[in-house]
C-alpha cells in the first residue's frame, strides 16, 4: 500500500494525484491517514476523509483516522503494511518538518515530503546522490524500482571525495541497475559526501529533475539537534518533492 499522510484537506489534490499515479505504476493500492487529538474526533475526521475521496474519484482508498495520543506513524505503517508513505506538508511548516523527521526515523519504508506547492509528481528523472557511507546502497532499490516501473531516468550525483568509498558504493549501484532495463547516468559533483545532498537541489532545478532521493542520519550530532540534521535542510530548501530512506540501524551495528 502507498500510504498518505493527509493534514489539510482542501490543498491535498495535487498530492493525491501524485501519490495515486504513483500506485497505479508500482502496481499498489491506495491509502489515507490522519490524525487527530482524541477519539471523540474521529468519526468526524472519517467522514471529511470520505467525502474528500469521492470528490476527487478516488474509489477504493483506504481510509485511517487515529488517535495521535496512542499511536505512531510507525505503528500505523507496520499495522496497514505500507511500502511508501507521503507526507503532507501544507504551507510550507518548516517546524512541522523537524518533528516529522523525528516521527519517521523508526520507519523501515521510504518516506516522501510533498509540498502543497509542488506541481504534480513528475518522475521521469530522478536525483540519486551518492556518499561514502555504506548505508547509501539502501536508496538503490528504490532508485532501480522508478526505473523500471516508471520508466525514470536515474542520474547519480557521485561525492567528490578524497577516498574511494563513495566511488565503490557508485559501482555496487550500477551492478543492480544493470540487471533491469532503464537509463541511468553517473556523474561526479563539485561538493563532497558532507555538502553532495545540499548540491543535489540545484542539480534538480537545472536538470528539471522531479525528486531527489537522499538517505536520512543514521544519528543525530549536537548540530544537528540544534540546526537540524542535513535532510532538514534538504526538505526545506528543495523545489521538489524528497524521498528519505533510514538507514537499517540492525544491518550497522558495530561488531566486537
Amino acid at each position: 500500500m502507498i500510504l498518505i499522510q493527509i493534514r489539510q484537506n482542501d490543498t491535498a489534490q495535487v498530492l493525491l494525484k501524485s501519490a495515486t499515479t504513483l500506485a497505479t505504476q508500482l502496481k499498489k493500492t491506495v491509502g489515507v491517514l490522519s490524525f487527530v487529538d482524541n477519539d471523540e474526533l474521529i468519526a468526524d475526521c472519517e467522514a471529511e476523509l470520505k467525502k474528500l475521496i469521492t470528490d476527487y474519484n478516488l474509489s477504493g482508498t483506504q481510509i485511517t483516522v487515529r488517535n495521535s495520543k496512542t499511536n505512531t506513524i510507525t505503528s500505523v505503517c507496520e499495522e496497514l503494511e505500507a511500502s511508501f508513505l507521503f507526507i503532507q506538508l501544507p504551507g510550507g511548516q518548516t517546524k512541522l518538518i523537524r518533528s516529522m523527521l523525528n516521527e519517521c526515523r523508526e520507519l523501515r519504508i521510504p518516506y516522501l515530503f510533498f509540498k502543497d506547492s509542488f506541481a504534480a509528481l513528475n518522475l521521469d528523472k530522478v536525483i540519486m546522490p551518492v556518499g561514502f557511507l555504506e548505508e547509501e546502497l539502501e536508496k538503490a532499490q528504490f532508485a532501480a524500482a522508478f526505473g523500471r516501473f516508471c520508466n525514470s531516468e536515474v542520474k547519480m550525483l557521485l561525492a567528490n571525495d578524497y577516498g574511494s568509498k563513495a566511488a565503490t558504493n557508485a559501482e555496487k549501484m550500477k551492478l543492480l541497475f544493470d540487471k533491469f532495463d532503464f537509463t541511468y547516468t553517473l556523474d561526479k559533483a563539485e561538493k563532497d559526501s558532507f555538502k553532495v545532498e545540499a548540491e543535489s537541489i540545484q542539480v534538480a532545478e537545472k536538470e528539471n529533475a522531479g525528486i531527489i532521493i537522499v538517505s536520512a542520519s543514521r544519528d543525530y550530532g549536537l548540530d544537528d539537534i540544534l540546526f537540524g540534521p542535513k535532510e532538514y535542510h534538504v526538505v526545506k530548501k528543495s523545489p521538489v518533492p524528497v524521498l528519505l530512506v533510514n538507514p537499517r540501524g540492525d544491518l550497522y551495528a558495530l561488531c566486537d
